[in-house]
């Protein structure tokens, strides 16, 4: 567990983060967890991935590339294809029920 900071929305957060840097870390993701602290991704070259959420409960992503956000969005349930609008070499993927962040945005407009 590590701290990652970042700001959204004119608001600065400070969470508790399990990295995922291994193949295995990030295929699994936030599948199959009934609970989970934020993941964090990291990429070795800024990448334009999908991602999905078969299996996953409700959670926020949120793409950064460096330091910057380029793009957040609430993801639901099995779906299938997930982009962010531009290249990222960074993936915060956080549980809706995570109330230090959940309590902040509405879940439906990052």
């Amino acid at each position: 567990m590590v701290k990652f900071n970042f700001e959204f929305n004119g608001k600065k957060f400070n969470l508790d983060v399990e990295e995922c840097k291994t193949i295995f870390e990030k295929t699994r993701g936030l599948m199959f967890r009934k609970k989970s602290l934020p993941l964090l991704f990291y990429f070795n070259k800024a990448t334009r991935e999908p991602i999905h959420s078969f299996f996953c409960k409700p959670f926020f992503a949120i793409w950064f590339k460096g330091d910057k956000i380029v793009d957040g969005k609430f993801v639901k349930p099995w779906k299938i294809f997930v982009k962010p609008a531009e290249k990222f070499d960074k993936l915060l993927e956080i549980p809706s029920s995570y109330k230090e962040f959940s309590n902040f945005v509405d879940g439906r407009n990052l």
